[in-house]
């Protein structure tokens, strides 16, 4: 029997403003739609996270881009700049542009934390450049600061919308992610990750959950077809 594996190689775009830096992961057997994936604030595109999450995806025929936001390309550590957000959403925009130029199918956008929050600002005011948008432990509010929500954009959010959560996860309790997420016009689901934190990977059972999410976000995107 001869397996098809998916292929991974460095992807850099210099002529871009950010410039995008990633990888991209290309399946054996494409089912003609891509993901665009970024990292969370303490995190770059090499995260076990989205390594793991690209594989998957990958192994399910997606194509994938993970790519470092512009405040990690400046920085090899560290949390993202003060008043660096609008050109991290920048560089979600420009990544998700180049990649539409090049496939031909249905394009998501989205991340980790913090790159997912940017990537779901960035579309709740440009909806045009993306089918959906894949959100993995969104930072709902700060650990021990449930006042403090990230939800100002949520009712201008007009793309279906799959979000992945921990249920240990000091961002928000799934009953907060479920009230919030009513504030959300469009087609949504949660999945809840049974005790898991914000990281959201087990560490005993690489590969399980993201396979997993995976799943069921194709289940969700047929509900959107």
């Amino acid at each position: 029997m001869v397996r098809l594996m998916s292929t991974c190689s460095p992807f850099l775009d210099l002529d871009a403003d950010p410039t995008v830096k990633g990888l991209l992961q290309l399946p054996a057997q494409s089912n003609g739609d891509t993901v665009v994936l970024t990292h969370g604030a303490g995190a770059n595109c090499q995260s076990r996270l989205l390594a793991e999450m690209s594989a998957a995806l990958a192994a399910s025929g997606f194509t994938v881009l993970r790519f470092d936001l512009p405040f990690r390309q400046l920085r090899p550590y560290g949390p993202p700049s003060f008043g660096g957000a609008a050109r991290d959403r920048m560089g979600i925009r420009r990544a998700v542009t180049l990649m539409r130029a090049t496939t031909p199918g249905r394009l998501f956008v989205g991340g980790h934390s913090y790159g997912g929050r940017q990537a779901s600002m960035l579309i709740s005011e440009e909806p045009q450049l993306v089918d959906g948008l894949l959100l993995l432990s969104y930072p709902l509010h700060p650990p021990r600061k449930p006042g403090e929500l990230r939800t100002s954009h949520f009712p201008k959010l007009t793309r279906p919308a799959f979000f992945v959560h921990g249920t240990r996860d000091p961002f928000a309790t799934i009953a907060e992610m479920k009230s919030a997420l009513e504030m959300i016009p469009a087609f949504h689901g949660l999945l809840e990750v049974d005790g898991e934190g914000h990281d959201l990977l087990p560490r005993k059972t690489a590969g399980e959950w993201p396979t997993r999410i995976v799943t069921e976000f194709q289940r969700f995107l047929k509900q959107i077809a």
